[in-house]
């Protein structure tokens, strides 16, 4: 029987009698790995629930509730709870087990909030904004470029709290990492929110390393022999995508700076070091969104600037044909007027002569026109 399998029916109840029932009941099912499915294959929203003491993976086993009052008890390990996007019925088992405050418990159900660090008396939640890039073969003004979740994250004393919302973000890889290095995990809870925290920043910067391909090769394309004939909505496109990654960035930097500097008791002091160089990497990547955001600006510039000297470049070309049309129009023209005594009317070579004087006049302004780059 697995932890897991028990916490499934732990969701969908409040009270803890049914849950010792449900988890009762539960042991007639087959073990299932629940380490990397976005959600569980028997259909609840528990992904995975494990129990660390000194930094190791203690075998799961028997009912969930007096487990984690026993783990409790003893004061030498944590549990491990990992959730997908759960819901009101299924968070409420979790949330009365753990005492968590409501209006966590609101913020973690129904996600899309921003990042930030809160304290509700023992227990700490923090709020993470997940990135990853959506591969495309071409950059289009709808293309969507950047992909967004979140991860919401109770730590207490005994125990961690995972949320996760969205389709990417597996905390399976992670969870692996973590039980690879015992003297890291053995720090309790907050290790792993700091591996968290490390592993969203490093999302970061892959997201950002893959979005300033595009931008290059948008740039390429604007300072290109045709440059004038891009689509400007594929710059515009890009500065919307850039956006939402920055909504996800940005507004990290205060918490972590929280989680660095000033004393939370479920947060070692030991790890408010690794905090710093989470915050050192997430100043790096803020830094490049803002550099990011001025170069396509410029790019944008530098396009409006192409087309317009390109629009000028025609208007010229256009002057100057008007120009050479001009001279033999106004000879026709004159010639053309209804006058029984001109000029040349009836000489012999008077039109051989107007031929010549209309193609010397306009061979002599097409090359002056082409001498000052016109034509």
């Amino acid at each position: 029987m697995t932890m897991a399998g028990n916490l499934r029916k732990v969701t969908g109840l409040g009270r803890t009698g049914g849950l010792r029932k449900v988890a009762r009941l539960a042991r007639r099912r087959p073990r299932v790995d629940l380490s990397h499915p976005a959600r569980s294959p028997l259909g609840s929203s528990v992904v995975n629930c494990v129990t660390y003491r000194d930094g190791v993976r203690t075998p799961e086993g028997g009912d969930p509730v007096r487990l984690v009052e026993h783990m409790r008890g003893r004061g030498d390990g944590f549990v491990w709870l990992g959730l997908h996007e759960p819901t009101d019925q299924e968070f409420a088992g979790v949330a009365e087990l753990f005492d968590l405050h409501p209006l966590a418990v609101e913020d973690a159900i129904e996600a899309h909030q921003r990042p930030k660090v809160e304290r509700y008396g023992e227990t700490l939640f923090a709020v993470f904004k997940t990135v990853c890039y959506v591969e495309h073969e071409q950059l289009t003004t709808t293309s969507e470029v950047v992909s967004t979740g979140e991860i919401m994250v109770f730590v207490g004393r005994d125990f961690v709290i995972t949320v996760r919302h969205g389709r990417h973000g597996s905390l399976g890889p992670l969870r692996e990492g973590l039980e690879s290095d015992p003297v890291q995990l053995a720090k309790g809870p907050s290790a792993v929110l700091h591996a968290i925290a490390d592993q969203v920043v490093d999302e970061f910067l892959s997201v950002i390393e893959a979005f300033q391909a595009d931008i290059d090769h948008v740039e390429t394309e604007v300072f290109a022999e045709h440059g004038a004939r891009v689509d400007p909505g594929r710059i515009y496109q890009l500065k919307r995508e850039l956006l939402e990654l920055r909504r996800a960035v940005v507004p990290l930097g205060r918490p972590l700076e929280e989680l660095a500097t000033r004393p939370v008791r479920v947060v070692k002091p030991e790890i408010q070091a690794y905090f710093r160089d989470v915050a050192d990497h997430l100043l790096r990547a803020t830094e490049q969104i803002a550099a990011f955001d001025e170069l396509l600006n410029w790019i944008l510039q530098a396009h409006l600037a192409r087309v317009t000297v390109a629009q000028n470049e025609d208007m010229r070309k256009i002057t100057a044909w008007a120009a050479i049309v001009a001279v033999p129009t106004m000879v026709c023209g004159v010639y053309g007027m209804n006058f029984d005594h001109m000029p040349e009317l009836r000489w012999r070579y008077g039109y051989g002569l107007v031929i010549g004087v209309i193609a010397v006049a306009c061979l002599t302004l097409h090359r002056g026109f082409r001498r000052n780059g016109w034509l």
